[in-house]
């Protein structure tokens, strides 16, 4: 006889564990899924060589002071019942976008990021003083519509230089943008709120003490979590979602099933594949290397958290092109070290990110593919150098990931780190009672994941169950 349950989550990430929490607190009857052995998703951790890494975080962003009302970060930890001080949080030193003959730097204190555009781009500070009041009103939540305006449009109503504008972008992009060299104009605004106007902190330990904080108060509530368990497909008939059935053959039976695994993904686990494409997945994906280091940054010279680099006048926020399987013009470079902790980290990192290829790095022979890796950490360190240090001389010991490594450990198809340009904004697929929370239904970084799972939770779990 088939199990039932009230809600079942496939994934344990951040939007199914938050998601999980909610419901269990209406005392659902709630089992969250996922094929892997280690919570997370797109955010996870893993051991190896005796050190312990962290993937996808650089930054837990929209970082607030304990005790401010009103703002995501603060309203998650309300709503799931999390005690702010269990975070840990450590802010960051100052952060940094470079372009060729210009840089800007930000803080958690936004003035800093004011007067650098005051400074630097005087003949533009009105403008962007227009900008940012239009910001302070839009509220925090994700609009729908069918056809939302980009960004790099809008601006051109506030902002003149295209320096200044391609420098907002670059690192609003790189945290959240599923659209090439672009963003949809709701997605820059909860961006610039999350990443300019609050900033960025790290949990002491890392991102696992935000996944265990999810994971224990999910469990202390009575909600089931099984890894190493992966959906084959999501049952349904005329009357919506019944279940799905596992890679193993069982049947579970479900009322309302909310998917983290993404749009398209999604999908593909239900009988109505033909309603995606090609064009629903997402094209963007990176390498990521990790290099522990000898020296603290702050020894070499370098006190900035994260540098957001470009090489060229204008932002390079695409994929390379066909034959390259990474592309140099622009990446991320973050230094873990240069956040407030109370006591020093245990490996000093340097963290790398580049813009890649999935197909140039798919089904490679593994000799070949060790050596590519190899290549690029040597010639990325050579141009991230100049605006960092070089870290070449001061490696004790490297890992990385590719597309590949992505697409195996979160499922998204080309390793797409935000999934398809197609978001359902308010979370409904075709199918009834199968509703999707995470990337693919519109909320970005690691405090809008978690708003997703609550958002989908209110909204259609709770919903359907009357509570």
């Amino acid at each position: 006889m088939s199990e039932r349950w009230d809600t079942i989550i496939i994934g344990a990430g951040m939007s199914g564990l938050a998601a999980g929490i909610r419901l269990a607190q209406f005392d659902q009857r709630v089992l969250v899924l996922d094929r892997h052995s280690l919570w997370g998703g797109l955010n996870s951790f893993y051991k190896k060589k005796g050190r312990r890494f962290d993937v996808g975080l650089h930054a837990l962003t929209n970082y607030v002071p304990k005790g401010t009302k009103g703002r995501p970060l603060t309203r998650i930890l309300r709503q799931l019942r999390i005690p702010y001080d269990s975070l840990q949080l450590g802010q960051q030193s100052g952060s940094r976008v470079s372009f060729p003959d210009v840089s800007l730097r930000w803080t958690n204190e936004f003035e800093v990021l004011r007067g650098e555009v005051r400074d630097k781009f005087p003949s533009e500070i009105d403008g962007f003083d227009r900008l940012t009041r239009l910001i302070a009103d839009y509220p925090d939540l994700v609009e729908e519509g069918e056809t939302p305006p980009m960004a790099r449009d809008e601006l051109k109503a506030y902002l003149k230089d295209q320096t200044l504008i391609e420098m907002l972008l670059l690192p609003l992009l790189y945290y959240g943008s599923p659209t090439p060299n672009d963003v949809e104009w709701s997605s820059f605004i909860i961006l610039f709120k999350s990443l300019y106007e609050e900033g960025f902190a790290r949990p002491e330990g890392g991102v696992r003490t935000i996944l265990d904080l999810l994971r224990n108060r999910y469990k202390d509530l009575g909600g089931e979590l099984r890894m190493n368990t992966g959906v084959q497909r999501i049952v349904h008939g005329s009357g919506g979602v019944e279940g799905v059935i596992l890679d193993d053959g069982t049947e579970l039976k479900a009322n309302v099933i909310l998917s983290s695994a993404g749009y398209v993904e999604t999908q593909r686990m239900t009988d109505r594949a033909d309603e995606v494409t090609d064009r629903d997945v997402g094209p963007l994906t990176f390498v990521e290397f990790l290099t522990v280091l000898d020296k603290r940054p702050a020894e070499l010279g370098h006190d900035d958290t994260i540098v957001f680099f470009n090489t060229e006048d204008r932002l390079v926020y695409a994929p390379p092109a066909p034959g390259e399987c990474v592309d140099y013009r622009s990446g991320v470079i973050c230094c873990p070290d240069n956040y407030a902790s109370e006591e020093p980290l245990k490996d000093s990192l340097f963290r790398l990110t580049l813009l890649a290829r999935h197909d140039a790095w798919a089904g490679i022979p593994e000799e070949q593919y060790v050596a590519q890796k190899d290549e690029v950490w040597q010639r990325a360190h050579g141009i991230a150098a100049p605006f960092s240090f070089d870290v070449r001389p001061h490696s004790l010991y490297v890992d990385g990931f590719t597309p590949r490594t992505i697409q195996k450990f979160t499922g998204h198809l080309g390793g797409a780190v935000y999934g398809s340009p197609t978001k359902l904004r308010n979370g409904r697929t075709s199918v009834d009672g199968l509703f999707l929370c995470g990337t693919d239904q519109g909320y970005l970084g690691i405090v809008g994941a978690m708003l997703s799972g609550i958002a989908m939770a209110n909204q259609h779990a709770l919903t359907q169950a009357g509570a």
